[in-house]
């Protein structure tokens, strides 16, 4: 597997909470099975590096057994699932949910009664899945924001005033960042209205947004933030216009 390139490694999360556990999910027209070893290992060694959490499903249970991965062997299909503690995987098929990047990965293993390495009840070692269903969350390509460019989206709500800085851009949306303490009225299925993008000098967009998903993430220089994935609602076709034209200079000048 090709798990020894360089890659610049995030910094890895701490244990998963309740509200992190992610629901499976129905394949559909916008799915695709993984079946490829090296593409199976190369994502598990992602979530590992994260240590984004995993939702774990027993059979008829909607309470989510939530770990993460510890290691991925660099050359045997394996890798080692790294339970909360107190947690326990019970026998039998189960299904793994997680979020791998900006798309939900599943898969499904089985077992009759899941071994642990000795002496460490919540460290279990399992093979890699023969295919693993990803789900692309997003309808529109997205473009990250350059190092170093200031675009923001300010707001009102509930009479307090937003100014939070745009992680990344699509035709479909926008991503925001801000820490714990400001995320505060800022949540799952929030409609947003008299939003103001500002995406570079003298570039102002209104616009209304829904935040569809919220997710915690650890910076290294900030501390604990959290990323708010919101969807476009009612953009004019001028604003869609003038929006692709200032993705278009923002990936240009990633190039």
């Amino acid at each position: 597997m090709q798990l020894h390139e360089h890659h610049a490694v995030p910094i890895r999360k701490g244990p998963p909470r309740p509200q992190d556990a992610l629901a499976p999910f129905v394949a559909s027209a916008s799915s695709f099975d993984m079946t490829s070893e090296d593409e199976i290992g190369d994502a598990l060694t992602l979530l590992a590096a994260s240590g984004d959490a995993i939702s774990m499903y027993a059979p008829g249970s909607r309470e989510a057994v939530l770990g993460r991965i510890l290691s991925v062997d660099p050359e045997l299909p394996h890798f080692v699932m790294e339970l909360n503690e107190g947690s326990v995987l019970q026998p039998g098929k189960v299904t793994f949910v997680s979020w791998l990047r900006t798309a939900k990965l599943q898969f499904r293993l089985s077992s009759p009664a899941w071994g642990s390495v000795p002496g460490k009840p919540h460290l279990i070692p399992m093979t890699f899945p023969e295919a693993c269903t990803v789900l692309n969350r997003r309808a529109s390509e997205r473009v990250e924001t350059p190092l170093g460019a200031t675009l923001m989206a300010s707001f009102e709500l509930i009479k307090h005033t937003y100014e939070l800085p745009i992680y990344d851009l699509s035709l479909g949306g926008v991503g925001l960042r801000c820490s714990k303490l400001q995320a505060k009225g800022l949540f799952k299925g929030r409609k947003i209205p008299g939003v103001m993008l500002e995406l570079g000098p003298e570039i102002e967009i209104a616009t209304e947004l829904e935040i569809r998903f919220t997710r915690s993430l650890r910076s290294f220089l900030l501390g604990e933030q959290l990323h708010l994935g919101c969807k476009f609602l009612n953009m004019t076709p001028e604003a869609a216009a003038q929006l692709a034209e200032q993705m278009e200079l923002i990936s240009g000048s990633g190039k």
